[in-house]
């Protein structure tokens, strides 16, 4: 089972702290013989279970003995990219599911971690190994591992590790957020960027179809009813999919016009049923308890290692999701500038066949007014600038509110694939980067900075130090020493 209330205890101090995250294990993709560029990225080629174990052994080195807390800091599992299906399945599989992968239901969500858990053996044996070190696992969850609020998961994943009784109690799972040693506020970082954000990581199920399912951010549908039926396009790099329309034309010719000549029809439907699903979801109530609200709320903070107050102030910087605003979301998905052509060529259409029935003309006078469309449509689709990236980045008052909430000096995010180390005021600003397959090409001949981390160790004056850390081939190597013009700061926040 995963960790109980009473077995929480010995989570508060920490001396050595790891953090990583956006790994995204998922399914194993099988080379396609006639394709071979089609998901290339989720070949076992690429992934990084042997590399993943030697940085526990190296952490292992650095900590001289001592325990360390690993804090897998969302996005560890990737749920939304597995598309593979049970062979004899005892629930009802629809055809969407059986195109893009299985709806977020306990036991459909605990049949895909098994499956990833089953591709990635060497990484839970490796896991497995550190733990029974009398190491220590904490799982934030993140966007695309959402289904790990199913109970059913935790213990699969708790099952795979195959613990003794007396270490099953150093695995833990958090709702978003964990507090190292009073002194680093980790999170994964999705509640600041409205397309992935959760809505109500407190309450995180919602009632769709008479099944209980996790609410899935915009982010999340993006990948599972585009990206997974877009095989060329590497979900781990926004700039492999975020284009302008010129380089989307590029893109097609190509790689898609042999392996996928339908892509528009394919983008069309898939857009559709991202726009209405995540508006009719954000408006489905979460299931509540009114009478255990307070325990849930008490729980979340004890793992947290903080208190009921924290959980409640934190809930109250999150952002409005990106459902709020469906023009938002149609813009993203092309769908406004679909929309304005459909309705233009029906209009002109409509109005040809009026001037028809009076003068009979020829259907090439239609050509006219189109061709005068024209370039209203292509300046109008070119002032039209994705908001992705610009949410990604939490912003300085994010920053200090989270400091002040938590009441540390620290924080140190995921989500964005971006390495950070800086001061932002009195805060020390982190992240821990990616893991995940992300390439520059279809490729996959061209790698960005990958396999980093966070490593926090007892430093001067009694405060924790941190470094963001590389490792490769074995080697660790430093990426960023001590963020600039912060110590003083740090210090007068601690002590006031």
């Amino acid at each position: 089972m995963a960790t109980d209330e009473k077995e929480i205890s010995s989570f508060s101090e920490a001396h050595f702290t790891a953090v990583v995250s956006d790994l995204h294990l998922s399914d194993e993709q099988v080379e396609n013989k006639k394709f071979p560029l089609w998901k290339k990225y989720k070949t076992r080629r690429f992934f990084f279970d042997d590399e993943f174990c030697r940085f526990l052994g190296r952490i292992q080195e650095m900590a001289g003995g001592a325990p360390i807390e690993l804090v897998l800091n969302g996005d560890i599992f990737d749920f939304d990219s597995v598309v593979t299906l049970p062979e004899l399945p005892p629930y009802y599989i629809s055809w969407l599911e059986a195109r893009r992968g299985l709806h977020p239901q306990e036991e459909k969500s605990e049949f895909k971690i098994k499956t990833i858990l089953a591709a990635h053996k060497e990484w839970i044996d490796g896991l497995r190994a550190f733990l029974l070190k009398g190491h220590f696992a904490i799982f934030t969850i993140g966007n695309h591992d959402l289904e790990l609020h199913f109970r059913a998961v935790q213990n699969a994943i708790v099952e795979a590790l195959n613990l003794p009784e007396n270490l099953r109690a150093n695995v833990r799972f958090c709702e978003w957020f964990y507090i190292s040693n009073g002194d680093t506020l980790i999170e994964h970082g999705n509640q600041y960027d409205p397309y992935c954000m959760t809505q109500d990581p407190v309450r995180p199920f919602i009632v769709r179809f008479n099944r209980v399912e996790v609410r899935l951010p915009f982010g999340n549908l993006t990948t599972r009813y585009l990206i997974n039926g877009m095989g060329f396009f590497n979900p781990h790099l926004d700039s492999n999919f975020i284009m302008s329309p010129k380089e989307y034309v590029k893109f097609f010719l190509r790689y898609m016009l042999r392996a996928q000549p339908e892509l528009i029809l394919t983008w069309f439907w898939g857009s559709v049923v991202i726009l209405v699903q995540s508006f009719f979801d954000r408006l489905r109530p979460a299931i509540a308890n009114p009478l255990g609200i307070e325990d849930r709320v008490e729980w979340i903070a004890k793992k947290a290692n903080a208190n009921p107050r924290v959980v409640r102030q934190l809930k109250e910087i999150f952002v409005a999701p990106a459902a709020s605003y469906p023009s938002l979301i149609l813009r993203e998905l092309w769908l406004d500038r679909a929309f304005l052509l459909l309705v233009t060529f029906l209009m002109l259409y409509l109005v040809f066949l009026q001037l028809d029935n009076l003068f009979r003309i020829s259907f090439y006078w239609l050509f006219i007014p189109i061709c005068l469309f024209v370039p209203f449509f292509l300046f109008y689709a070119r002032s039209v600038k994705s908001e992705v990236q610009e949410f990604k980045e939490p912003r300085e008052r994010v920053l200090t509110l989270t400091g002040l909430i938590a009441n540390v000096t620290r924080v140190v995010y995921g989500h964005t694939h971006v390495v950070r180390h800086e001061m932002i005021g009195p805060i020390e600003h982190l992240n821990s980067g990616t893991w995940s397959p992300a390439f520059l090409d279809v490729e996959c001949e061209k790698p960005i900075g990958q396999k980093t981390f966070v490593w926090i160790q007892p430093g001067a004056n009694g405060l924790r130090e941190a470094r963001v850390y590389q490792i490769q081939n074995g080697v660790v190597s430093e990426v960023f020493g001590a963020a600039s013009g912060g110590k003083a700061d740090r210090e007068q926040l601690a002590s006031g």
